[in-house]
């Protein structure tokens, strides 16, 4: 089995920093990577408020939440991961982005290392074919948010070897999380679920069945959700959301995974949901507000 010490992560938005998060906080050194010197202090502080809320709720020590932070290190080029151990890409949910990411990566790291990618939705198979090691290439998903959130879902390509996907598995287990194994299909497990029910809501919405607030009540009070599905989607930013369904859409050939119209419609307002301050909320208020 490989033997995993030092991680990368590609991304330092919420999903990345989330991982480097677990990870420095599980005792791995980690290095942050990001084309942006902005991005990368943003996450960078995401981290630091983040393991300081953790301390005031008593879950860590102050002096886990100083050493978690001594193991983060930051780079804006790919050199800087050419040591590690694992590289996760968590950049953003388009394919050519990330075939570019894995073509750069592979021309400077190690030849032994492994490559993960945390899409939340496209072929393991196929980004794997894009780099020099597609049996040393994964899926490893994890869930928003990363620190709060026990699952992670493994997802092996075609040509991903036992090896790998030990090394993975035991990687995933250090961080305390719980594995759901999928196999590579489009979305995988949970947004094969989830993000059907999210756009069947926008086209509650689009139709006129419910506005927003009813849409989001009915869901928490009636089904328990902890959030109703516009404010979901907001959450996870609905460029994501529209990605998803255009890939399960795609992929799978099916009607019923159509995106809503009005998704799309949001998506081309530039109104992404929290990210943006817009989205079915508004948010540059006191308190959001719907806006439909």
């Amino acid at each position: 089995m490989a033997m995993i010490k030092k991680i990368g992560v590609i991304g330092s938005g919420q999903m990345g920093n989330g991982i480097a998060h677990v990870s420095a906080l599980a005792g791995f050194d980690v290095v942050l990577n990001d084309v942006s010197a902005d991005r990368l202090k943003s996450g960078l502080a995401t981290i630091n408020g983040n393991l300081s809320r953790q301390v005031a709720k008593k879950i860590i020590t102050d002096e886990a939440r100083a050493e978690a932070l001594g193991r983060i290190t930051s780079s804006g080029t790919m050199e800087g991961l050419a040591d590690c151990d694992i590289v996760i890409e968590s950049a953003v949910e388009k394919e050519e982005v990330k075939r570019k990411i894995f073509h750069d990566l592979c021309a400077v790291l190690k030849a032994d290392a492994l490559i993960a990618s945390n899409t939340s939705s496209i072929s393991i198979t196929r980004l794997a074919a894009t780099t020099d090691r597609p049996e040393r290439f994964i899926g490893i998903h994890f869930m928003n948010p990363v620190p709060l959130m026990e699952l992670v879902e493994l997802i092996r390509g075609i040509a991903t070897d036992d090896s790998t996907f030990d090394a993975a598995k035991e990687f995933v287990s250090r961080l305390g999380k719980q594995v759901a194994v999928s196999e590579d299909f489009p979305a995988f497990i949970v947004n094969r679920i989830l993000l059907p029910m999210i756009n069947e809501a926008i086209y509650t919405l689009y139709e006129g069945v419910g506005n927003v607030e009813a849409i989001d009540a009915a869901m928490k009070l009636g089904a328990h959700h902890p959030m109703g599905p516009l404010e979901l989607a907001d959450f996870i930013g609905l460029d994501t959301c529209l990605s998803i369904m255009q890939v399960l859409h795609e992929g799978l050939a099916d009607s019923k995974y159509r995106p809503c119209p009005l998704l799309v419609k949001y998506v081309e307002a530039g109104w992404l949901g929290r990210k943006t301050q817009r989205g079915f909320y508004d948010y540059r208020g006191a308190k959001p507000v719907p806006t439909r």
